[in-house]
């Protein structure tokens, strides 16, 4: 006898409409939903360590925008019909708080995953607990090589250009436009100042020329001023100046190397590019500049009809009128929301932490806001290098001049 395929497919649905009839309203498709802490029929809720009050206080603003983010999307119904709850706490850029503020987030709070929190030193002191527990740790505000270890770390990635990516071009750049140089570098007396040194001053000992590293000066980010370092550096003959610096300690430096009369070729981690820390600067001191671009800039006219900044700024305006329009760092903590939205969104009702790893970890492809165009997140579920296509770009004194062709390592 021939089956019917028709009549068993009807008989099958049939039999789920009557299930559906007859079963509570909470059970009626509790077989498709998947959730793990942090998530219901209702909420979703993710975390986020990041430098409210001290020294890097400046990158505070990433968890400010993320809140008014998310406000937002609230106000419109949400992700997938359920509300976020963000909650963005204060680990001063302290290991030992971080690791206060993202056990509370865990183990008390229950969120789902973290998301854009910042600085390799306190990261890194969480890195291994949140593994232990499966919670993603996604996005994060550092590029350290570190991150990219999808087999014995698989739940956390970078949000940044990796730190060593960005050395190893920088240094190719100055050996084709001055293969003498003699480079003076002062960086971060932490992780994140170490992951830009090695592979830099590697580059340059491969390239077999005479450009080489004539001196090294480091500071801390509880130092009151780099005055000294830069004096030193400027002594020292060094016509080429890495600067490997975060937050107060590069707009005083760059003040610094004006004020000294020093006339070194430039270059700056891009993390430290943003329009807040070149005007803290003086922009007057900023020209001549050379860093990697990835992103667009906020309150500049070239950028102010892109529709990505049109709605970070109606966004500005409507819920942190405080914050100054050309505040990049900002734009950066926007783009990055948007990107974990984008994420959530993906997971649909799979509202587990794993299918939050799996979303994240296949983004390949996707433009955050934030992002110059030509440029997208590249992580894949065995490489989580956020992003490969990077541009040279020169400060003009006003804007930057970007490079017609992207470079890669």
């Amino acid at each position: 006898m021939t089956k019917n395929p028709s009549r068993r497919d009807f008989s099958a649905a049939a039999l789920a409409t009557i299930a559906a009839s007859t079963l509570p309203a909470p059970y009626v498709w509790a077989a498709e939903k998947k959730y793990d802490a942090g998530a219901s029929d209702t909420e979703i809720k993710i975390g986020q360590t990041v430098p409210h009050s001290g020294p890097g206080s400046l990158y505070g603003v990433l968890g400010r925008i993320g809140e008014a983010y998310f406000q937002m999307l609230n106000e419109k119904g949400g992700i997938n019909g359920r509300k976020i709850k963000f909650l963005t706490m204060d680990d001063a850029y302290s290991a030992p708080k971080c690791v206060e503020a993202t056990r509370r987030l865990v183990e008390q709070e229950e969120v789902l995953a973290l998301y854009g929190s910042l600085g390799t030193a306190p990261q890194t002191a969480v890195h291994k607990y949140l593994n232990s527990k499966g919670v993603p740790q996604l996005l994060l505000n550092t590029g350290a090589s570190k991150w990219n270890n999808p087999k014995e770390f698989k739940w956390t990635m970078a949000g940044l250009p990796l730190y060593p990516t960005e050395a190893r071009i920088l240094a190719r750049h100055v050996i084709s436009v001055k293969p003498n140089a003699k480079v003076g570098i002062l960086y971060q007396n932490d992780d994140f100042g170490r992951d830009f040194l090695g592979p830099f001053k590697k580059v340059l000992a491969d390239a077999g020329g005479t450009a080489q590293v004539i001196m090294e000066q480091t500071y801390d980010l509880t130092d009151p001023t780099v005055d000294s370092q830069l004096i030193n550096l400027s002594k020292s003959g060094a016509d080429v100046f890495y600067n490997i610096s975060t937050g107060k300690a590069s707009s005083q430096s760059i003040r610094k190397v004006a004020e000294l009369g020093w006339k070194p070729l430039q270059l700056l981690s891009a993390g430290s590019t943003g329009r807040s820390i070149l005007n803290a600067a003086g922009l007057e001191n900023c020209a001549g500049i050379v860093a990697i671009r990835y992103n667009k800039e906020v309150g500049l006219p070239k950028w102010e009809k892109d529709p990505d900044v049109m709605a970070f700024e109606e966004l500005r305006k409507k819920y942190l009128p405080s914050i100054d329009p050309d505040n990049t760092i900002a734009f950066a903590g926007y783009g990055q929301a948007v990107t974990m939205g984008e994420i959530l969104r993906r997971c649909g009702d799979d509202l587990t932490r794993a299918n939050v790893l799996k979303q994240a970890s296949t983004l390949k492809g996707f433009h955050s806001p934030y992002f110059l165009d030509g440029v997208t997140y590249s992580y894949t579920p065995e490489d989580y290098t956020p992003m490969k296509t990077l541009f040279i770009s020169t400060f003009s004194g006003k804007d930057w001049d970007i490079s017609d062709k992207p470079m890669s390592e």
